[in-house]
């Protein structure tokens, strides 16, 4: 009998010290008795995650009807140019306290005369905008404190579908909100959020007011930034940009006060089960490359069309979109290993990455009506960033369309280019027509294309 008792106290031990295990690995928040609970976590975690105010102008520009050029003549603007002031808010995420750096999305700070920022202890600062990369929706802020928190990042090639996960935000400006949930699916892309999508998807609640705010997994690290929503609101499918991209881009802006983005230089598509049967391969997912530019890092690398690339730098590459966004988040000059299946078999090529932003860019890259001229970033007469024409064919299909060498593209559809990436972007797009407008000297010139 005596066996059998001491026998039950040393299960009943063994099966305490398990419960005991299990739940170690949980925050706890101790009171009458012990609960589970993310307060512990979330009490060293919320001070580093900031409300961000903005005030500003918003410029809008209408292109002015015929009729009313004939009524005022020659002289009678191309546009009419309005100026409206808005308020914004937003969130932040404190990621080095020391410098006081601040990690929020391009969108929440975009065109913001004043940034102001609110800490959880009630103090607010003026911020200053180190940089920022549209394409990607991330800028980079500071300001001038002492007694900071920051958030360590997470690496998020470890997140795994189903990972719990926390979100921290300003939504509608109500003041700090914590909503929580799990990792929904990654590597989300080809929603037209943004230029560059690599995100996670998530069903912790991201509402208006969010952006920006941190998305931290139980350890309290910061796995993500959130950046955007579908529908009106809350509907359990949100995004955010992964830490390491985060990481990559913000590394450049500190650097550079920009980004300098990877440019591989091949055109290309998904791989689908169809297409898969058809070139006898075991595996439905990858990028497949359709077109090399001559001269470029793939050209140099290796990288012949048909090539399939299915991971960069050891990592899994899912789709054409994925692999495009890790690419351009890699800065300039970033040696990449490309593992590819050609002709059935595995092979490893490297490649030190172009530049997106600086190199000349076939023009028939972008629309085949365009075919015959070459461009680059550049200014027109009057200042003003754009696309400009630095060679063009005579009696090419660009020629035909009435642009000429020196011609600063300064809008596509009413829509301001700065860049040939941004240009480019928009023309993946494929518009039906294609209205660009074009700074020729001190003129303005509005060419279409069908």
């Amino acid at each position: 009998m005596k066996k059998i008792v001491v026998n039950a106290v040393a299960i009943l031990t063994l099966l305490s010290a398990q419960v005991m295990t299990t739940q170690a690995a949980i925050p706890f928040f101790s009171s009458e008795e012990e609960v589970p609970s993310l307060a512990p976590m979330l009490e060293k975690v919320t001070p580093a995650v900031v409300s961000i105010a903005v005030e500003g102008t918003q410029v809008s520009k209408q292109r002015v009807p015929e009729m009313f050029k004939y009524f005022f003549g020659p002289n009678a603007p191309d546009e009419q140019v309005q100026e409206k002031p808005f308020k914004g808010l937003g969130s932040g995420v404190i990621i080095d306290a020391k410098k006081g750096y601040i990690v929020t999305n391009n969108h929440v700070v975009e065109n913001a005369n004043e940034i102001r920022v609110k800490l959880t202890d009630g103090r607010e600062f003026v911020a200053k905008k180190l940089g920022a990369d549209e394409q990607s929706d991330i800028a980079l802020l500071q300001i001038e404190a002492d007694k900071l928190s920051d958030l360590p990042l997470a690496d998020s090639d470890k997140l795994r579908v189903g990972d719990f996960v926390i979100a921290i935000g300003n939504p509608f400006g109500l003041g700090q909100t914590v909503t929580s949930g799990i990792v929904s699916a990654l590597g989300r892309s080809g929603l037209n959020i943004e230029g560059f999508e690599d995100f996670i998807q998530t069903d912790a609640a991201i509402n208006r007011g969010n952006s920006g705010g941190a998305l931290v997994n139980l350890k309290g690290q910061l796995a993500g930034i959130n950046t955007a929503i579908i529908g009106p609101g809350n509907i359990g499918i949100g995004f955010a940009i992964p830490s390491n991209m985060m990481k990559s881009l913000v590394d450049q802006i500190i650097e550079f006060g920009e980004v300098r983005r990877g440019l591989l230089g091949i055109t290309g598509g998904n791989l689908d089960a169809d297409l898969a049967d058809a070139m006898e391969l075991d595996i439905n997912q990858g990028a497949v490359v359709r077109e090399v530019s001559p001269d470029s890092a793939a050209d140099k690398a290796g990288l012949r069309a048909s090539d399939i690339i299915i991971a960069l730098n050891g990592k899994k590459v899912k789709s054409f979109h994925e692999l495009r966004a890790k690419v351009a988040t890699l800065g300039a000059g970033t040696e990449t290993k490309l593992t590819i299946l050609r002709d059935g078999k595995k092979q490893t090529l490297t490649a030190t990455l172009g530049d997106y932003q600086a190199a000349n860019v076939e023009a028939q890259e972008m629309h085949p009506a365009l075919e015959g001229a070459v461009f680059t970033n550049g200014k027109s007469e009057d200042g003003n960033e754009g696309i400009e024409v630095t060679q063009l064919t005579p009696r090419s299909p660009a020629a035909m369309v009435g642009l000429k060498e020196g011609d600063v593209i300064v809008g596509v559809n009413r829509q301001r280019m700065k860049t040939v990436a941004a240009m480019r972007d928009y023309l993946q797009q494929k518009p039906r027509v294609v209205a660009l407008n074009v700074k020729r000297g001190k003129s303005s010139v509005f060419l279409v294309i069908r």
